[in-house]
């Protein structure tokens, strides 16, 4: 798994420029997609309550199949390169040059796909409880403290590449999603934290502000704040969990130099 995780880096790190931003721009709208799904999937129950949370975060794992299954690049996964880098199959350029594009590629696909779910109209239903729902989604993750952001971020993103990691050891479509489902169903329920993920939330909360909102304008609910408060911190959490934690430990486990 160690030596597959590895050669898959050194290719996706080399994969040309447009091909990286399309794949990227897929990765992005299948998890905004799968967000969208997410809240689909709980809409007349209470969110507070443990078999909804269950619900929701299951319905969530359509993101991360998808862009396994259906082929896209996810900079979550993606963090996974590190473990080419560590081997110095791959440049620090390299590395830094995937991950500045598919994370590029993500939010303009998260982005876009909020757009259009905000055009469609979904958030009409049931009495615009959909959009409700979106808007508290946005407006909870914008009112996270920075620290709490940051570790978040990094627990979520251990249990996305550990299921990215498990998929490394499928051997058909099945084994796949028996490999994402449950990693990805921990880390929503359990409420960390997800990059391209809040790029579909949080934006999607904000087209829909004018429509679902309070009447009176909502203090710490707007791009400047979910880019300081949210995007950045959990970014960098989100490196940290799948680079070090999981990336950085495994190749130490089974790829690093010895004697």
């Amino acid at each position: 798994m160690a030596a597959r995780v590895e050669s898959a880096g050194v290719l996706k790190a080399r994969l040309d420029t447009p091909s990286t931003l399309a794949l990227g721009f897929l990765g992005g709208a299948f998890i905004g997609l799968g967000a969208d799904f997410a809240i689909m999937a709980v809409l007349g129950t209470d969110p507070a309550q443990v078999p909804s949370r269950l619900l929701g975060a299951l319905a969530f794992s359509l993101g991360l199949i998808l862009v396994i299954v259906g082929g896209a690049e996810l900079f979550t996964g993606n963090n996974l390169i590190s473990m080419a880098w560590a081997s110095r199959k791959i440049t620090t350029r390299e590395l830094l040059r995937n991950w500045a594009l598919v994370f590029a590629g993500n939010a303009l696909g998260a982005i876009s796909t909020a757009f259009f779910v905000h055009l469609s109209g979904q958030w009409r239903l049931e009495g615009a409880a959909a959009g409700a729902s979106a808007f508290k989604i946005a407006l909870t993750k914008v009112s996270l403290a920075p620290g709490e952001a940051f570790l978040r971020g990094v627990l979520g993103n251990v249990l996305v590449c550990l299921a990215v990691w498990l998929c490394f050891s499928a051997r058909s479509t099945a084994d796949k999603i028996l490999s994402i489902v449950f990693p990805v169903t921990a880390f929503v329920a359990c409420g960390f934290e997800h990059s391209i993920a809040n790029l579909f939330l949080v934006p999607l909360g904000l087209f829909l502000r004018d429509q679902v909102g309070p009447t009176t304008p909502t203090e710490g609910l707007g791009w400047i704040e979910f880019l300081t408060r949210n995007l950045l911190p959990v970014t960098a959490g989100n490196v940290v969990g799948g680079s070090l934690f999981v990336g950085g430990v495994y190749w130490f486990i089974y790829l690093r130099p010895r004697p």
